[in-house]
């Protein structure tokens, strides 16, 4: 599996990485990992109890790539901001599995928009691309695949597939569950997000993976066509 970048999607102001990790286990639910869990969401919330979202020049900076591709504000959350205002309303953080919670808990202290995706439901590569709308895209939790606006930039695979729209919306095809073994990551970060930050955030996932899920992992830069 390769993975690629459109130059015209940079253009607009994305960063992007990826990380991959193999030979994952997704069945853990490590009681050393829900007590530091705890603790670091207390925190995030103490430190996000009165935050502005419209003025965090990171969350206000996917925003603005949304801005730059014509995409509207209202119906688009990108993912990091969504985060932290279910944090806000709920004090702590839906739990799916461990290496969801994980970098959901990642992207909450980075403000990156991060995603996670099943590598052995990916056919051949992964490109950041602008989509012409003939794409087939089936979010998380609908039963079937919906339509998909062209000029909007999405990670596809070769099977011109949706794997993400944006950074808000991933896919059933690739969800991760407790059965996954390899997964790779999305880190995604705009203009107001320096390089050393997308670099930082993906060796934690790695990290923090590895540690409670096992597995080998790396992070890889993406080629731009």
């Amino acid at each position: 599996m390769n993975f690629y970048v459109e130059q015209k999607v940079l253009d607009v102001g994305v960063k992007i990485l990826f990380a991959v990790i193999r030979g994952v286990d997704n069945t853990q639910n490590s009681e050393e990992w829900r007590s530091y869990r705890t603790e670091r969401l207390a925190a995030l919330l103490e430190t996000y109890r009165d935050l502005d979202l419209k003025e965090d020049p990171i969350l206000e900076g996917f925003n603005l790539l949304h801005d730059n591709s014509g995409v509207k504000r209202r119906k688009n959350i990108p993912a990091s901001e969504n985060l932290i205002k279910l944090l806000k309303k709920r004090e702590d953080m839906f739990y799916l599995n461990q290496a969801v919670d994980i970098y959901n808990l990642i992207s909450l202290e980075s403000k990156l928009a991060l995603g996670a995706h099943d590598i052995d439901h990916v056919e051949g590569n992964v490109t950041l691309r602008f989509t012409d709308g003939t794409e087939r895209f089936q979010p998380i939790g609908q039963p079937e695949p919906i339509g998909i606006n062209a000029g909007e930039y999405c990670y596809c695979d070769d099977a011109n597939e949706v794997l993400c729209r944006l950074e808000v919306r991933q896919v059933e095809k690739t969800k991760v569950t407790e059965e996954a073994k390899n997964i790779f990551y999305i880190v995604q970060g705009n203009e107001a997000t320096p390089e050393a930050l997308l670099e930082e955030t993906a060796q934690a996932i790695i990290d923090s993976t590895v540690k409670y899920c096992g597995g080998e992992g790396e992070v890889i830069v993406p080629e731009v066509l």
